[in-house]
């Protein structure tokens, strides 16, 4: 059953402010600031400003409303399993792109790859959640599994998604930190406009996950077999 007696919606209405927020502001950082996106470009830091976009946007925001799905949709559970595997599939489509374009930056500016914390997380957690999604689509939707195994396997199913999401909550704000870091010891104002924007950035980024995980663990609006209130 669920935790938190309270209804899911105002709790989802709140993630979706947030979801909202944190969208305009990587943007306005990444484009105001940053100089634009660009998969191409003579500048190199344009293509790599397409990795907070691409992993923000995707793994983070469209794989927490994949997340909630269950929770704040009026729907069949069929319909929902179908929104929440696509929305899933997506996130996971979105963060390999952004994966990807942090690795193409890194090589045509000769930088070498996979040496920090927040690298070494992000190639796990992509594995993680593709793992996740192939388990939750072969077992959940095709060919589908037996009942007993469906049954039996759906707590860990929601607790390991639920693992696997907060680690690429925490790990965004951990990339955050670390690119303010390098900009900062580049000589970016640690107190300036853009400091103070990545930061509030990465504070939304935390909050929305929260958010996410607090509408998990309150009731749904419809109570089925499928839903998230077996946490």
């Amino acid at each position: 059953m669920a935790l938190i007696g309270l209804k899911a919606t105002p709790f989802a209405a709140v993630a979706q402010l947030l979801a909202v927020t944190g969208v305009v502001l990587v943007l306005v950082w990444c484009i105001s600031f940053m100089g634009g996106l660009a998969w191409e470009a003579t500048n190199k830091s344009l293509i790599f400003n397409l990795h907070p976009v691409l992993m923000l946007i995707g793994l983070i925001i469209i794989g927490g409303e994949a997340i909630i799905t269950y929770k704040t949709l009026p729907l069949n559970k069929e319909t929902k399993k179908l929104i929440h595997m696509v929305l899933h599939a997506i996130a996971l489509i979105l963060g390999i792109i952004g994966v990807y374009a942090a690795f193409k930056y890194h090589n045509e500016s000769s930088i070498a790859n996979l040496y920090s914390l927040h690298s070494w997380l992000g190639i796990c957690i992509i594995v993680l959640y593709g793992i996740q999604w192939i388990y939750g689509f072969v077992i959940f939707f095709y060919p589908g599994g037996p009942s007993t195994l469906r049954s039996d396997s759906l707590p860990w199913h929601v607790l390991f998604g639920l693992f696997v999401y907060i680690l690429a909550v925490a790990n965004a704000a951990l990339g955050f930190l670390e690119k303010l870091t390098f900009l900062e010891n580049s000589g970016l104002a640690k107190f300036g406009s853009e400091a103070i924007l990545v930061n509030f950035t990465a504070v939304v980024t935390v909050l929305f996950g929260t958010f996410v995980i607090v509408t998990v663990l309150s009731q749904p609006v419809i109570e089925d077999d499928y839903s998230y209130s077996a946490i």
